[in-house]
């Protein structure tokens, strides 16, 4: 389908565009930007006029219990691309598993799925997984999801293999005795509330091991969710020395920090948990300098008697797809970014950690993933905002930006 995009601010972070331009889309890749190609003749035109016309966002991490209703949730929320942790049912450790995700996700012609492959047989943290199988039918890299492998040495065996093949290596850093138990931040709230606490050792001491681990295999290594300011530290000091090693960060640990607990408010119970003030700072500051490349939504819907119970029984997480564009905005006003910083968080550099070159921007010959949406119009997060299974959210009551207009995936508009 040939498509049109005009009058939109168009923000194109790898490719430093914040202008007035106009976008055409042909046979499903960006056909020009500015002027029409030669002979163009749109099926489609979208006015896109006081909007804003950006690469379709890209999730580093979201669940999708029901395939079909989650990513037609991504898709309206402005997320052509889902990147599924391997922790499915059942674990994605098998090449024809991931075979069938990836075909049952291009029928539904909505959201694209990038699935990670399991680091080992069953997340059980023993035997390796068939990587290289994975790898072929469409993983685009290897991950323990929120399961522990206490054995180092199968884990210093799992990263020199992946390094051998240039698989990268996807895990949560969180030290499974430390953070044994524990169900919030090891710190004035959890002491007060006297829930079991989770120190910030649990993830320094994590990133401390993976960090020499991928050192000496010289595997490519991924950390999902950092939480702490020692952690934006720690990996800051290990880029300075050259240790091939990106990172994430959950949006909602960008807003939200241990006070939001309030009176065992279940629906405020992370994994990582929610921090300090400080921490929170440091975060938004890592993500804001580059030392964070990515922000993702964690989205783990759940039925919503998995947070009616006591806070250290409720289910850890929350809804997260709908929110994914609004809190990045919401970060940028706060801390003064420009628009196409703040993008590029979710679009050109989460594109880059999965080493998809064809996504996250808007130069010709690129897939055709296109976000159109309103920056300003403010609304307030309520359960109605909420499409799918779980209506789950700390963030309910407060007040958003971000409305979306618009969405092409790989060329179809949505």
């Amino acid at each position: 389908m040939n498509i049109s995009i005009k009058n939109g601010r168009l923000i194109d972070p790898k490719n430093g565009i914040d202008a007035r331009q106009d976008l055409f889309i042909a046979d499903g890749r960006i056909a020009a930007v500015g002027q029409a190609p030669a002979g163009f003749v749109p099926e489609r035109e979208i006015d896109a006029a006081g909007y804003v016309v950006c690469p379709g966002l890209i999730d580093l991490s979201a669940r999708l219990p029901s395939l079909e209703a989650e990513l037609a949730c991504a898709a309206a929320n402005g997320i052509t691309t889902v990147v599924c942790p391997p922790d499915t049912r059942p674990v994605l450790d098998e090449p024809s598993l991931v075979e069938r995700l990836i075909q049952r996700a291009e029928a539904l012609g909505l959201a694209r799925v990038l699935p990670l492959g399991a680091l080992t047989k069953g997340l059980q943290g023993q035997t390796l997984a068939s990587m290289a199988g994975l790898a072929s039918a469409g993983c685009v890299a290897f991950s323990q999801a929120s399961q522990p492998v206490t054995d180092l040495q199968s884990l210093y065996r799992a990263m020199q293999y992946a390094a051998t093949y240039d698989f990268a290596v996807w895990l949560r850093p969180q030290d499974y005795q430390l953070a044994k138990d524990g169900v919030a931040h090891d710190g004035e709230m959890a002491a007060r509330l006297g829930l079991a606490g989770i120190p910030v050792a649990a993830e320094t001491v994590a990133i401390a091991t993976l960090i020499e681990l991928a050192k000496s295999t010289g595997v490519r290594l991924h950390l999902m969710r950092l939480s702490s300011a020692a952690g934006v530290a720690m990996v800051r000091e290990a880029k300075a020395r050259g240790v091939a090693v990106s990172c994430d960060v959950a949006a909602h640990h960008l807003h939200l920090a241990e006070e939001d607990i309030g009176y065992f408010n279940a629906q405020a119970r992370f994994d990582p948990p929610l921090r300090s003030v400080a921490d929170r700072a440091a975060l938004r500051f890592g993500l804001a300098e580059g030392v964070i490349q990515a922000v993702c939504s964690d989205h783990t819907p759940m039925e919503a008697d998995g947070k009616q119970v006591p806070f250290g029984e409720a289910e850890v997480g929350a809804r997260g797809l709908e929110l994914l564009l609004p809190l990045v905005l919401a970060w940028a006003r706060e801390d003064g970014l420009s628009l196409g910083t703040a993008l590029a968080r979710v679009t050109s550099d989460a594109a880059a950690v999965i080493g998809r070159s064809d996504l996250g921007h808007l130069a010709v010959g690129a897939v055709a993933d296109v976000c159109v949406f309103d920056a300003e119009t403010e609304w307030t997060i309520t359960p109605d905002a909420f499409t799918s299974v779980g209506r789950n959210s700390p963030l309910a009551g407060r007040t958003m930006s971000g409305r979306i207009q618009a969405v092409v995936a790989g060329g179809r508009l949505l």
